[in-house]
């Protein structure tokens, strides 16, 4: 996300995001990937090329930081409009969201981490789907775009869990929704 609230650009670019990757911040992020066994990413996201690019990644010697992790997670991706999924460990997850949500919350097992696309996040949001909220900030700013929080029909109040600047230049600020 950039300061001032972005998570692409108006058409989804991501050129404005840095990756300077320090140990910290990839410690933050494995400890994320660790409490997880599931990952919820939209189908614009999953058809960009994400799921394909970390099952890549996973297999390169060295491999980068988590990508075995994110490649042997279990992936579920929502779609109103494919009917199969050719990736590797994912589902496709056709019904109700909400509906879906619940029934993961339901099961047995460890965090349910989410990955965009930004309509995607934002419908979650929308919903009230979200219970923690990691946002990655990059020191960037760009003048319009995707934001996740633009579905948003109220105000949504939120619990500050921790902020934290990493040396590579990221900030990470952790938040719990406010429920009424």
């Amino acid at each position: 996300m950039t300061i001032n609230g972005y998570v692409g650009g108006p058409n989804g670019e991501n050129d404005w995001m840095t990756w300077n990757p320090d140990a910290e911040f990839i410690a933050f992020l494995e400890t994320l990937l660790d409490a997880s066994d599931t990952l919820l990413v939209g189908r614009k996201l999953a058809g960009a090329g994400f799921i394909e690019y970390w099952e890549n990644a996973a297999n390169k010697n060295p491999a980068p930081p988590f990508a075995k992790k994110i490649a042997a997670m279990t992936k579920l991706v929502f779609s109103k409009t494919l009917d199969k999924s050719n990736w590797n460990k994912t589902t496709l997850a056709t019904g109700d969201l909400a509906e879906e949500i619940a029934r993961l919350k339901n099961l047995d097992g460890k965090d349910i981490l989410v990955f965009g696309g930004a309509n995607f996040v934002s419908s979650l949001i929308k919903e009230k789907l979200v219970d923690e909220y990691h946002l990655i900030i990059n020191p960037a700013a760009i003048a319009g775009g995707m934001t996740i929080f633009h579905a948003l029909d109220s105000i949504q109040e939120f619990t500050p869990i921790q902020s934290r600047l990493y040396p590579g230049g990221k900030t990470i600020l952790s938040f719990k929704p406010k429920t009424d």
